[in-house]
């Protein structure tokens, strides 16, 4: 059973940065993309950043040059570097992990979320 587990999110000022992490356990046959998305309060999720299973990365125009998605194969685990936080960044932060497990259907996974709480 892979699950991914989240961590990092917290409250920054505005102009500060965090990193958000999210580790995956369980047996693991492939790995097409991860993501990162948020939910701001009150708006539907959306996508922020992604990384294919090759190193091929997109963001969001709203955090391009802020964010960077990255990746620890001996880990496996994902990261978001975001730098210089606006009040918009404020949101509830969630990895997305599409992959095909040892046993069963490739799919997309989803961690728990993480709030990010930006102050001005």
């Amino acid at each position: 059973q892979v699950q991914l587990v989240e961590s990092g999110g917290g409250l920054v000022q505005v102009g500060g940065s965090l990193r958000l992490s999210c580790a995956a356990s369980g047996s693991i046959f492939s790995i097409k993309a991860m993501s990162w998305h948020r939910q701001p309060p009150g708006k539907q999720r959306e996508l922020v950043a992604a990384m294919t299973g090759g190193g091929v990365t997109n963001y969001a125009d709203s955090v391009k040059g802020r964010f960077t998605i990255s990746r620890d194969t001996s880990k496996n685990t994902v990261y978001l570097q975001m730098n210089s936080l606006k009040p918009e960044d404020k949101a509830v932060y969630y990895c997305n992990w599409d992959l095909s497990p040892a046993i069963g259907p490739r799919r997309g996974y989803w961690g728990q979320g993480t709030q990010v709480t930006v102050s001005s």
